[in-house]
């Protein structure tokens, strides 16, 4: 049988994934925006891959419920989670009514609060236990 430790240790690898794999999306985003304004085609790419950055965000989002629920730990990740599904969902409805003036901000801004959720997924949850021993 599985000790509590290995369990936290397999939840944070899911989390860790879950998050790794939005951060990519998102970056990938801001590529093919600036294929959107170099190639006739590239519309297409931002708006498939803005499919699939809904998609993975959506899994992070169920990734933290999964997580938190059986662990008992911190429904933090959770708010993040939903919070940046929020922001992905305005994203979207932004960008089909072709408001750039704000989509690109908040493009940015996703891309910068992913990149924080994942340093502290990686690196900042590490130095917790270490401070608390």
């Amino acid at each position: 049988m599985p000790t509590r430790t290995t369990t936290k240790q397999g939840n944070l690898m899911f989390l860790r994934a879950a998050i790794t794999l939005q951060t990519v999306a998102v970056f990938v985003q801001s590529i093919t925006a600036g294929l959107l304004l170099s190639f006739p085609d590239g519309g297409a790419l931002h708006s498939a891959g803005a499919y699939g950055t809904f998609v993975v965000t959506l899994l992070h989002l169920v990734v933290t419920i999964l997580v938190w629920r059986p662990g008992g730990g911190s429904p933090r990740p959770i708010l993040y989670a939903a919070g940046f599904f929020g922001l992905m969902s305005a994203q979207i409805a932004l960008g089909i009514a072709h408001v750039k003036t704000l989509h690109v901000p908040l493009g940015v801004l996703m891309f910068g609060a992913s990149v924080l959720q994942l340093v502290w997924i990686w690196i900042g949850r590490r130095a917790h236990p270490a401070a608390a021993a």
